[in-house]
């Protein structure tokens, strides 16, 4: 059992919805050049985070994208089950099928491990990750490399 890329770049995504909430509407660009993830990807994920009613869109000129409820009734665990990623720790997916069509030894030690998992993570919500002074230096960080690059940009224009 793995958290695939998929899953982690929902829940960063999300979380970067989450702490930029105050700005209205966030742009996929602008979550691109925060969070180094293409903006082709974000567009896969963000359709499959609105078909699950977390993310809502805002069309027109200060478009983009804002969390559909607040952030402490976004848990990580709905998230990461929006965009299919698997939280299953077994070979067979859960079925019990794992060895030659019958429960092999360790199938109910996986399957205790992925319901701790989907728990743990369904305990914690974007607000409490907001939250977290680690979080709020990174985004710090990653406001102001924002905006040097904006001003960089607008230095070769000028």
């Amino acid at each position: 059992m793995r958290l695939t890329t998929k899953g982690r770049y929902a829940v960063t995504a999300m979380l970067d919805l989450a702490l930029h909430a105050n700005q209205g509407p966030i742009t996929l660009a602008d979550i691109s050049m925060r969070q180094g993830v293409s903006i082709s990807y974000l567009e896969q994920l963000f359709a499959k985070l609105r078909r699950c009613r977390l993310v809502e869109s805002v069309r027109g000129p200060g478009g983009g994208y804002r969390l559909a409820g607040g952030p402490d009734k976004i848990s990580v665990a709905q998230i990461v089950e929006a965009v299919n990623d698997s939280m299953d720790a077994t070979r067979c997916l859960g079925k019990g099928d794992c060895q030659d069509g019958e429960i092999c030894l360790t199938h109910h030690l996986w399957t205790d491990l992925s319901n701790r998992l989907r728990d743990f993570l369904n305990d914690i919500t974007l607000a409490e990750l907001v939250s977290r002074e680690d979080i709020q230096r990174v985004r710090l960080r990653q406001d102001q490399g924002r905006s040097h690059v904006a001003e960089q940009a607008l230095e070769r224009i000028i």
